[in-house]
């Protein structure tokens, strides 16, 4: 099965063609995790009836080329204003998206990431090409220049008229801003949470394993997940966050991979799937591979 390399962090001259392969690798980082409650791993497909650990292997090197095209995109618009931006890279995230659809089938398996990444990739072509100082801070800031008024432009209007997507009924229903908010915020939650986190975690010398399943507990713990609502609404999301505050708590303890793995069982049973937490471990692996 693919595996990602383990390297220390990136040192600020590197260049694109790194960053691309990094972006691929956090792909590879989140799906090999295990066990991952509700998810796809290596040990079961989780709350999923529709997809394997081979369709995101094969959607990860769908969508692997198109990093660099990104990255591109934000070194070719450096000029541009932010705020136009994000009209720019809606083109390649479809493309994209359909890239990853072809190879899947038509399971979604990183409609989310493909979203996220897109943002940050092409946020690093444009301060590279600026010549500014890249770090996780710098790159969320700007991806939040990308994201200005998205969610008032994007779900707002579910307020006034039919909602037409499920983020924009998740909205309207709840107020939650899903994968858009978490962007125009500049990734407030990876930032504020799991990104320190998972620093200080293999700063005291974790592994990348243990570092990345705490990580990913932490984010089931405080992200407002849309895909658990959309499942088990917001008392499905109310209790998911209590276990996984739960099951962090005992993560120093020995018998801390069997508490994941009852949670996961659980997680299956209640058909909850944490996927926008997926999400943000990727972006949160990702920044975690800059220089502080």
């Amino acid at each position: 099965m693919p595996q990602p390399e383990n390297k220390p962090p990136l040192q600020a001259a590197c260049g694109p063609a790194e960053w691309a392969v990094l972006a691929y690798q956090a792909l590879l980082n989140e799906v090999n995790l295990t066990p991952k409650p509700g998810l796809v791993d290596r040990a079961n497909s989780g709350a999923h009836q529709d997809m394997t650990l081979q369709h995101f292997y094969r959607s990860a090197d769908a969508i692997a080329p198109w990093f660099m095209r990104f990255i591109a995109e934000g070194e070719g618009s450096c000029q541009q204003p932010e705020g136009d931006i994000l009209r720019r890279l809606r083109p390649l995230g479809m493309g994209c998206e359909n890239a990853m659809f072809t190879a899947t089938g038509g399971v979604n398996t990183h409609k989310g990431t493909v979203f996220s990444m897109g943002l940050l990739c092409c946020a690093l072509g444009r301060l590279h090409r600026l010549g500014q100082v890249i770090n996780a801070v710098s790159l969320c800031q700007q991806v939040a220049f990308f994201c200005q008024q998205m969610v008032e432009n994007e779900l707002s209007c579910a307020k006034t008229s039919l909602p037409q997507t499920a983020g924009q009924r998740l909205f309207h229903l709840y107020g939650l801003t899903g994968a858009r908010g978490e962007a125009q915020s500049g990734f407030a939650t990876v930032i504020a949470h799991s990104l320190p986190l998972y620093r200080r975690l293999t700063a005291q010398g974790a592994g990348q394993e243990q570092a990345l399943s705490q990580t990913l507990l932490l984010l089931m713990s405080v992200n407002a997940d849309t895909n658990v609502v959309s499942r088990g609404g917001l008392a499905g999301l109310t209790w998911l966050q209590r276990r996984a505050s739960e099951v962090l708590n005992d993560s120093h303890r020995q018998e801390a991979t069997s508490s994941v793995e009852v949670f996961d069982e659980q997680c299956i049973a209640r058909n909850l799937s944490p996927g926008g937490s997926a999400d943000l471990l990727i972006v949160t692996w990702f920044l975690a591979q800059f220089p502080e």
